[in-house]
C-alpha cells in the first residue's frame, strides 16, 4: 500500500528531529526477523533510552540529506530500522546484542557517531565497548594491582623473617 504525500513528510519531519536530538544513530537490517523477536528487542531498546523505528530507505536518504554529516554514507541494503539514542554507545551496543542472538535475521549496518556516517565495522566495534561500571572496576583493578603485589611481598619476607 503506498503511503501518501502528507504521511512522507511526516515521517522525514520525525528522523530529522531524530537525527538532529540523537548523538548516536544505528542503521540496521532486519530481514526475517520475527515478530515475536522485534517486539523483544523493540521493548528492551526502550527500556534503555534507544528509539527504534523502520523506515524506507528514500525517506531516510532525504532526511539524512539535509543533515551535516562527515565521511561516506554507508550502503543501505535491505530492510532498513534506525535506533538512536541519548548515550553514544547504548544504541549500537543494544543493537548488537540483538545481532549475536539473531546473526541470520539482524546486521548492523553502519551509522552516524558524533556526527561522523562510520561503517559496519566501526559501529560494531563501538558497540563492543564496556558499559561505564565495567570499566571503572577495570580501572579499579589496575590501580589496586601495585598495592596487592607489595602486600604479598611483605607478606612474604615475613614469612622468611
Amino acid at each position: 500500500m503506498a503511503i501518501t504525500r502528507v504521511k512522507k513528510g511526516e515521517v522525514v519531519d520525525k528522523l530529522k528531529k531524530a537525527f538532529k536530538d540523537a548523538k548516536s544513530l544505528v542503521f540496521v537490517n532486519f530481514r526475517g526477523l520475527s515478530v515475536e523477536n522485534t517486539t523483544a528487542m523493540r521493548r528492551t531498546l526502550k527500556d534503555e533510552g534507544v528509539s527504534y523505528t523502520v523506515a524506507k530507505k528514500t525517506l531516510a536518504k532525504r532526511a539524512l540529506e539535509g543533515e551535516k554529516f562527515t565521511g561516506t554514507k554507508p550502503e543501505l541494503e535491505g530492510e532498513l530500522a534506525l535506533a538512536w539514542g541519548d548515550d553514544l554507545v547504548v544504541p549500537a551496543r543494544e543493537v548488537y546484542a540483538f545481532q549475536k542472538k539473531f546473526p541470520e535475521n539482524l546486521k548492523i549496518m553502519g551509522g552516524v557517531f558524533e556526527s561522523r556516517f562510520m561503517t559496519a565495522v566501526e559501529m560494531t566495534e563501538i558497540a563492543q565497548i564496556p558499559t561505564l561500571e565495567i570499566l571503572r572496576g577495570k580501572f579499579v583493578n589496575i590501580i589496586n594491582s601495585p598495592i596487592q603485589r607489595f602486600v604479598i611481598g611483605l607478606n612474604e619476607i615475613s614469612k622468611i623473617k
